[in-house]
């Protein structure tokens, strides 16, 4: 039984909504987006339509509503190593190049600062842990911290978890790093916890204010802007770039760019992948 139909008047009402609350721009040609993943909602709070959803989603003083509708429409789609070209060039290239600039600072421990924005449910994350490890094997004498953060509650209690099930660990893992970094805990398995306690993941939304204690080497922000207006893009990546450090690399998705959006990042290539790093004329800025 087919549910309710969304009206060009509520169309415009929940994409003016879904913007306010998460930066994500639905045009006219994605009604039948919001249909399908609101209709479940729409059902749970018995609403007639879709402008009464609305009314009770905003009129919500718990925002619990607010949080169903972003878990329902950002898109949590991720697998350990999602292309496989971004953690190429992080062992390659990125990872080589930052050990040897803290080898040459001897600082103790050395720092490592990574960040996964829009992290989804964390195998990004996890996935950079493992790289690490497989690139360092002990981690003493480093102080390594990864940053999680989504928009979505649902995402990121997941990944703080970090329990993934069967299917999870098959996309991505080898049958070698699912033995040596997972344990089964029941019908699922955990990442170990020498691994887990690198990684933190917390709420955020790109496009509000946010700021960090340090800068970053690294930071992941992979297929997140496609969503944005070109407005909302500019001050993504602009913000992005206050909180890099000033040999950091930043690594969006392969079908992105910004060289048009954000001067003050230039391109560089390794293989098949493009990433950023900023001006050396604005380091100082």
């Amino acid at each position: 039984m087919s549910g309710p139909i969304l009206s060009r008047n509520e169309l415009t009402d929940w994409s003016r909504y879904i913007h306010e609350i998460c930066g994500v721009f639905l045009d006219d040609s994605k009604g039948y987006l919001i249909e399908a993943r609101l209709g479940e909602l729409l059902r749970e709070t018995c609403s007639v339509g879709f402008s009464e959803l609305l009314v009770k989603v905003r009129s919500d003083l718990s925002q619990a509503l607010r949080c169903k509708v972003i878990d329902a429409i950002t898109t949590n789609e991720t697998s350990f190593f999602r292309d496989a070209a971004p953690f190429d060039l992080l062992r390659n290239k990125l990872l080589p190049e930052l050990l040897e600039r803290r080898r040459r600072s001897n600082v103790r421990p050395a720092p490592i600062r990574i960040w996964s924005a829009a992290c989804s449910t964390g195998q990004e994350a996890y996935s950079t842990v493992i790289v690490l490890k497989e690139m360092l094997g002990d981690f003493s004498g480093y102080d390594i911290r990864i940053l999680g953060t989504d928009i979505s509650d649902q995402a990121i209690a997941q990944a703080s978890y970090a329990h993934f099930n069967r299917l999870d660990l098959e996309r991505g893992l080898t049958l070698s790093q699912w033995s040596r970094y997972f344990e089964p805990v029941g019908d699922r398995w955990k990442i170990r916890d020498e691994l887990r306690a690198i990684a933190s993941f917390r709420r955020l939304n790109l496009l509000e204010p946010f700021s960090f204690p340090a800068p970053f080497d690294l930071i992941f922000c992979r297929n997140v802007a496609i969503y944005f207006t070109e407005a909302d893009k500019i001050r993504l990546f602009k913000n992005l770039g206050r909180t890099l450090d000033r040999e950091g690399a930043l690594i969006i998705g392969a079908t992105e760019s910004i060289a048009n959006l954000c001067p003050e990042f230039e391109p560089h290539r390794y293989l098949r992948t493009v990433f950023y790093r900023r001006k050396p004329t604005l380091l100082q800025t």
